[in-house]
């Protein structure tokens, strides 16, 4: 097994001498504001774009925020690629603000517009709240091409971590109802199974950030029902069918606790028909495209993702 990168290894002991709590030992309002403030000396400068903008899509439940970034040079009426982004921080921490540079930078690099959602979070709003918005924001989105100037034949969901899951979700949610066409899924170390027995969580789950108590902490937020876990909104990965689902690209970092159900999904999904590219970064930890301030494969790993998209859609 690989070790953990040299830049990896100086960010775990920066953080084992940390006297900050964990997530886990603080109320929800402390954990994000201790996640916002991590932020700063790990996410790299916000590269610039053509408009950064933020919108409110109107729901039955209440508006749903969303930033929409259009890429450097692109001209004013030219409809555009999209990609409809769901934030990390496990339907609990995360916001518009710490993924805006992950969101400038697949903009630039993928040449597409970008729309990150303000999903409502829990334990405020539990599941399925997050679902709902998530496939509320898409559907309004499509149905809205003209006038947000983007290809509506070519539309793509994506996420990190929890946001990855509410994308796999999003993407079956929008099969099954026959609506809106979803072009391409972008799974950056998703999480797929509540149930949460998977090896890499054991091998994982302590020492590499992402601890296995915090997972706890925030599926007990999240899916305070416990019969929810295996509902295939919650856990994509127990869903009867993946087939005729958008071609995907699943990335994965090898000493992440959600290692495994993200490989599972991707063997699954390439198994039922499902054109699928898998790239696991054997050395990298979870939550780790965010840091491209501290570490370089961070930077890498988001180019890789933005290739992805454009290859998607023939660019």
């Amino acid at each position: 097994m690989a070790a953990v990168h040299p830049q990896v290894a100086a960010l775990l002991e920066r953080a084992a001498q940390s006297p900050l709590p964990p997530y886990c030992e603080v109320p929800p309002a402390v954990a994000r504001r201790l996640y916002r403030d991590a932020r700063g000396p790990l996410t790299p400068d916000p590269p610039a774009v053509e408009s950064a903008q933020l919108m409110l899509v109107p729901q039955a439940r209440g508006p749903v925020p969303v930033r929409a970034y259009r890429p450097a040079g692109a001209g004013r009426d030219e409809a555009l690629p999209a990609l409809v982004y769901f934030h990390g921080g496990g339907w609990v921490i995360g916001d518009l603000d710490t993924h805006d540079v992950v969101c400038r930078t697949l903009a630039n690099g993928a040449r597409c517009a970008v729309f990150s959602v303000e999903y409502r979070k829990a334990p405020e709003s539990p599941f399925p709240a997050a679902v709902e918005d998530c496939f509320g924001a898409l559907a309004f989105i499509v149905r809205n091409s003209d006038v947000l100037r983007i290809d509506a034949k070519q539309v793509a969901v994506g996420g990190d971590s929890a946001g990855g899951n509410l994308a796999a979700v999003v993407a079956l949610t929008a099969r099954d109802a026959g609506a809106p066409a979803v072009s391409f899924q972008l799974l950056i170390y998703p999480a797929t199974d509540q149930r949460m027995g998977s090896a890499s969580i054991e091998r994982n789950g302590e020492g590499y950030l992402l601890t296995r108590k915090v997972m706890h902490y925030f599926r007990g937020h999240y899916l305070p029902d416990r019969s929810d876990w295996a509902d295939w909104r919650a856990s994509p990965l127990l869903a009867k069918s993946l087939a005729g689902l958008p071609r995907a690209y699943v990335l994965t970092a090898g000493f992440d606790p959600l290692l495994d159900e993200g490989l599972a999904y991707a063997e699954r999904l390439k198994k039922e028909g499902v054109a699928t590219e898998y790239r696991n970064y054997p050395d990298m930890v979870h939550g780790f495209i965010t840091m491209g301030r501290v570490l370089d494969t961070a930077n890498a790993a988001l180019a890789d993702c933005a290739l992805s998209l454009r290859r998607a859609w023939g660019a």
